[in-house]
């Protein structure tokens, strides 16, 4: 016997982002330095008075919504382009028909969906038409426009920055598709705050993403007769990457390398020369070997003894050289040396603290002033603007600041006082100083 649903047969066919994509400026989430009270692109579309222009953002921020609401509320007629299926002929073909349109009082709209895969041409075809104002242009891009879109279209063009959505607008989103009569609001969803934040949060500023997991959540959630759970448990399987696992036929072969790491790490040379001599007399592949060597060298030890990291690069090249049985002196001598040099982990976990804020929160821009501005637009985006060049200072530094303004303070390379790292702990303790007495 078939299985009941919960969810109605018109919308097993179209996605959840679709269904309730939103139709008017008041439902749209998101993008207030865009469209608050007061903004001009609100006051724009609001006075049907929208110039050509691109909508420039990362997926799921609501370039292509955004249109289709300014298609909704123009009294222009509106077209819509793919890069797929727009040949120069049949652009210039509708393009001619704009033109015959506008002399009897009739404006066009044409958006042009991820503009940057159109290619120079076909760019070139729309040109004559934007310049003479036969049609109003909206192109969306994930691609910076000063690269991608041809300088004589995009001179025409006002460009908008879309930004990445905030976890609280993401949260909104969800709990309207859980109540709307185009999402889930026919059906009984139970799911928790905790849930809703951990896919605004997997998310990261997309709406789309977070749209399409919910759906995949609730269509994989426990379901009874009355209702559909959706729990951390099951929505783990949707938003935790998970790890690669080693082949369990080879156990034995990761145990030892396993055993060899640790005892360099713990400075038992003797250990650590017995696990290298098993792995060899086994039929390791020397290189495997040699490239665990040369990742223990900055993970363990780092620049405790800067010298590490050279000495396991030059046994892996020795290993490549000679091979097998000749390069086993050279692993031994690696080994010897990593298992007796001092030891810091300070840089590996400098790494793994940056890498937790990089997941655990919203991808930040980078701060203008610290960005390159090769285009004009750039430049009159701010980009580079303020920027300070440390070489012209005296003391080579600078309070200019180059770090995310929501991780500012953030530390992540804390350095240990063993072998030569003290000389960095020196160097780092100098630059904090620098900057207590100069920032304002």
């Amino acid at each position: 016997m078939k299985q009941g649903s919960l969810f109605e047969d018109k919308y097993q066919n179209t996605p959840l982002a679709s269904r309730v994509r939103p139709q008017t400026l008041a439902e749209f989430t998101g993008q207030q330095q865009l469209l608050g009270k007061g903004k001009i692109l609100r006051e724009l579309i609001e006075n049907d008075q929208v110039p050509s222009l691109i909508f420039w953002g990362p997926p799921g921020v609501g370039k292509t919504t955004l249109a289709r609401i300014i298609a909704r509320q123009t009294k222009a007629k509106f077209l819509s382009f793919s890069a797929v299926d727009s040949s120069i002929s049949k652009i210039k073909k509708i393009m001619h028909q704009a033109e015959i349109d506008r002399e009897i009082g009739i404006k066009t709209m044409v958006f042009i969906d991820e503009i940057h895969r159109f290619n120079k041409a076909q760019q070139d075809a729309f040109l004559p038409y934007v310049e003479r104002g036969s049609i109003t242009l909206i192109g969306a891009t994930t691609e910076n426009p000063s690269f991608e879109v041809n300088s004589a279209l995009l001179s025409r063009c006002k460009v908008f920055i879309l930004k990445p959505l905030q976890t609280s607008d993401i949260i909104a989103l969800l709990k309207h598709a859980l109540h709307s009569p185009n999402g889930f609001g026919a059906a009984n969803i139970v799911i928790g705050s905790r849930e809703l934040k951990a896919i605004a949060e997997f998310a990261n500023g997309d709406a789309r993403t977070a749209l399409n997991i919910l759906e995949m959540a609730v269509l994989n959630g426990v379901q009874t007769e009355s209702k559909i759970e959706v729990n951390l448990e099951n929505l783990s399987q949707l938003i935790t990457r998970k790890a690669v696992l080693y082949d369990k036929n080879g156990e034995e072969h990761y145990n030892i390398i396993s055993a060899l790491h640790k005892s360099m790490r713990n400075s038992d040379v003797n250990a650590a020369i017995y696990w290298l001599s098993r792995m060899l007399a086994g039929g390791e592949d020397p290189l495997y070997i040699a490239r665990r060597l040369v990742r223990f060298a900055s993970e363990d030890i780092g620049l405790a003894d800067t010298n590490a990291l050279n000495v396991a690069v030059n046994v892996f090249q020795a290993c490549q050289f000679l091979g097998m049985p000749e390069c086993d002196v050279h692993l031994v001598e690696a080994v010897t040396y990593l298992s007796l040099a001092p030891k810091s982990n300070a840089v590996y976990k400098a790494r793994l603290a940056a890498e937790r804020d990089v997941k655990s929160t919203i991808n930040d821009p980078v701060p203008l002033q610290i960005r390159n501005a090769p285009t004009k637009l750039m430049k009159n985006l701010g980009y580079g603007k303020n920027y300070e060049l440390a070489h012209n200072t005296k003391d080579k530094l600078t309070s200019m600041k180059t770090m995310p303004p929501s991780l500012e303070g953030h530390e992540y390379y804390l350095p240990t006082t063993q072998g030569h790292e003290h000389r960095f702990k020196e160097r780092l303790d100098q630059i904090k100083k620098w900057h207590a007495e100069h920032d304002s």
